[in-house]
């Protein structure tokens, strides 16, 4: 009943992968690494799905009708708070409206980020907008202006005249899940190197079970950015729906989409 793939058998080694096709080292249940829901490894078909760091690799489950069996790549700490969220000791106490990314300190801009279904042409897209606390500058300056929304189209966003039209794909960048939870928004890195976080959250990231389903059959999500003031932490889907139009009315919207990595 148990999924294996090449990719992870590769990674695990032959005598480990037979190891779990045997049941020897396989629970009798889980909660599922997508959906979070229990699931039993000798009742129903379930995938292994491999979290990947850079020192730290670590084995879940999940229902193989939610997602195949593959690896995950991942930064060591995301991979470590991951364990955290399968420990438990993750649970609770993070905003899916806002946070801190990675190494923010005192006087850096917080970017709040807000996750919604919207709806496209006549197909739901899992949605998350990110809209700084403050006007950005430009790397290397030391203020003047808010360049958030230029700084993005240079690295290939695309301004958003009609909320009801798909954005381009904007290759090289993903948005990262693990565990059920949201994690990152990776961005291309050097050759040869792995993706670096764009945005990450400084504790992984819950969304509701209808994010996560409609991301998984997706497989892809859509991310919208704005300048500080633009869209505000909407408690509603319609809400965030009326200010992304009026955003993108205002020629302040910007979007991409994004290949869903992970689970």
């Amino acid at each position: 009943m148990l999924d294996v793939s090449d990719d992870v058998r590769a990674e695990i080694g032959e005598a480990e992968a037979a190891k779990l096709l045997t049941g020897e080292s396989v629970p009798a249940s889980y909660d599922c690494t997508s959906c979070r829901a229990p699931g039993s490894t000798g009742r129903e078909r379930t995938s292994t799905v491999l979290f990947v760091g850079d020192e730290t690799a670590v084995l879940a489950f999940a229902h193989a009708h939610c997602i195949p069996s593959q690896i995950v790549r991942v930064t060591e700490e995301q991979i470590q708070s991951a364990v955290r969220t399968i420990s438990g000791e993750a649970a609770g106490g993070a905003s899916p409206a806002a946070d801190t990314p990675e190494g923010a300190e005192e006087g850096q801009a917080v970017l709040g980020v807000t996750c919604g279904q919207v709806l496209i042409g006549e197909q739901l897209h899992p949605a998350i907008v990110v809209e700084p606390t403050t006007a950005i500058s430009r790397p290397g300056t030391t203020g003047g202006g808010d360049e958030f929304l230029p700084l993005l189209i240079e690295a290939g966003f695309m301004p958003v005249t009609d909320v009801g039209k798909a954005p381009d794909p904007l290759r090289g960048w993903s948005v990262l899940m693990a565990m059920g939870r949201l994690h990152a928004v990776l961005q291309p890195a050097e050759e040869g190197r792995q993706p670096t976080s764009w945005w990450q959250a400084h504790q992984p990231l819950p969304v509701t079970d209808e994010w996560r389903a409609t991301a998984n059959k997706t497989n892809s999500v859509v991310v919208y950015a704005a300048p500080v003031g633009s869209i505000g932490q909407q408690p509603r889907e319609d809400l965030m729906r009326d200010a992304l139009e009026q955003a993108a009315g205002r020629g302040v919207l910007v979007a991409a989409t994004m290949p869903l990595a992970g689970t």
